[in-house]
């Protein structure tokens, strides 16, 4: 029924005791049928689920209790390499007890976590994950079956990152929201690419339509566009006058161009500054800044440079403004 992964050497090194132990002795493996429903009041359903890129199979056994969609008892039978094997021996163990809306939650990193001998050792090489993923399929065709639905409306079809099963829209919130602005962060943020690494960046070991890169350059600049419009209305339309902002869309003003034309030139040269406060004193506006980095010990900072920050301030924001570093 299942055959076992030829691998010896540095490459049996790759997978961890745990996946080794459930190819060999798997914990859930076998057959659920309509008695062993009738007997715990529960309904049978049976899913298959094949990847067509290397001809393994799984099915997939679950025991649900009705009253309260939780699954009692979780079987399965593995076509397929001793790492599928593993795999499908997690997953189903993992389904018991679960609701049918949780176990459509099980994610293929979280199989692969729970097959970890430790946290920071992966349980199996990138080009394994595949299996895992299978695993997850074949919990969307039994909760489908389940729920009397097509499986394509449990599924959001634009998956990104297949090991952690983020899709594009959750990657494109997670940057807005979190203002991420590194591919590191994006990763830490939403765990995509955090394992096979394939959908960072081409030159992985699956090719994808679209990449984080991609993805975090696109939304940076629309976020760039946004931030620039939102500055140039704010500051442009009578109605939204300098003197008539409140002081947190006055600072977010002077950030918008500070940014575009301030910051750059700083950061450059190994610097940076932030506004501390925004302060009347008619017919002046007093912003005061600190300069950070190099710029704190730079002996431009109180002539050449806070010249060239308060007259691009005066042109872009209000002709009497006044800048004074603390």
């Amino acid at each position: 029924m299942a055959r076992s992964d030829l691998i010896s050497g540095n490459v049996w090194e790759q997978y961890s005791q745990k996946v080794q132990d459930r190819m060999n002795n798997p914990v859930a493996m076998g057959e659920l049928n309509q008695a062993d429903a009738d007997a715990k009041g529960a309904r049978l359903i049976v899913a298959d689920f094949g990847a067509e890129s290397c001809g393994d199979a799984v099915r997939l056994f679950w025991l649900v209790d009705e009253k309260t969609d939780t699954i009692v008892d979780s079987k399965f039978k593995s076509f397929g390499c001793g790492t599928a094997i593993a795999s499908s021996d997690a997953m189903a163990e993992l389904c018991i007890g679960k609701t049918v809306d949780e176990a459509i939650h099980i994610t293929n990193t979280e199989v692969e976590a729970f097959l970890r001998d430790d946290d920071g050792t992966p349980a199996v090489p990138p080009q394994k994950m595949h299996c895992s993923v299978m695993a997850y399929d074949v919990i969307l065709e039994a909760a489908a079956q389940y729920k009397g639905v097509e499986r394509s409306v449990l599924e959001n079809q634009d998956i990104v990152c297949e090991c952690a099963r983020v899709t594009k829209q959750e990657l494109v919130a997670a940057i807005k929201d979190n203002d991420l602005k590194t591919i590191e962060e994006v990763i830490e943020t939403t765990k995509a690419g955090s394992f096979c690494k394939s959908c960072i960046r081409p030159g992985g070991h699956e090719p994808k339509d679209i990449y984080l890169v991609d993805i975090l350059a696109d939304v940076r600049a629309e976020m760039e566009q946004t931030r620039l419009e939102e500055a140039a209305n704010t500051t442009e339309s009578g109605d939204n006058s300098f003197d008539k902002m409140t002081i947190v869309q006055r600072i977010k003003a002077v950030d918008a161009v500070i940014d575009e034309y301030i910051r750059p030139m700083l950061v450059m040269d190994g610097g940076d500054m932030e506004i501390i406060d925004i302060k009347e004193n008619l017919p002046y506006y007093d912003i005061y800044i600190r300069y950070l980095g190099a710029c704190g010990s730079c002996a431009s900072g109180s002539t050449g440079t806070l010249y060239a920050i308060e007259s691009t301030l005066r042109a872009k924001v209000d002709e009497n403004i006044r800048v004074l570093p603390v």
